[in-house]
């Protein structure tokens, strides 16, 4: 028997996955999963990562300038007076909504992290944990929005 015949017969070659062909499968299947979208396939775990990590970052820039303009009170009172007067408008206030949204969500989703990490289970219960924690933002952050928009806009 030919080399040719037993390599058409599948005897004597690497079976699926193994020998050369293994780095181009693992190509092709990295590139499936790209043109399908996202590496990770959109799962709600990895969005809360992120969510988690862009409202700690803009908690800290938030926080940054809080600190800022809250010291210059020690400098100058009037310029603190006109600073905090700046913030009575309607850009600002949409911007507490969106602080706030991120507070709560930051935190909440702390609370996720923590019972993931530290419960026996938490694993197990990520996904629910994580639309748990979604209900419960929109219940807490809903009614604070209608409330303090219509403060806002003066309603």
């Amino acid at each position: 028997m030919s080399t040719t015949a037993s390599t058409a017969s599948g005897v004597g070659s690497p079976p699926p996955g193994a020998g050369s062909n293994t780095a181009a499968e693992a190509s092709d299947r990295a590139g499936a999963s790209r043109r399908q979208g996202t590496f990770y396939r959109g799962d709600p775990g990895m969005w809360s990562w992120v969510l988690h990590r862009i409202t700690g970052v803009a908690i800290f820039f938030f926080l940054f300038a809080h600190v800022i303009d809250t010291a210059m009170v020690r400098v100058s009172p009037e310029a603190y007076n006109q600073a905090v007067a700046t913030y009575k408008n309607p850009v600002v206030g949409l911007m507490e909504v969106g602080l706030v949204a991120g507070v709560l969500f930051h935190g909440l989703n702390g609370i996720r992290i923590i019972l993931v990490d530290f419960w026996e289970k938490g694993p197990r219960y990520q996904r629910q944990l994580t639309y748990g924690v979604l209900g419960l933002w929109v219940v807490l952050f809903v009614p604070f929005a209608i409330r303090h928009l219509a403060n806002v806009f003066g309603g």
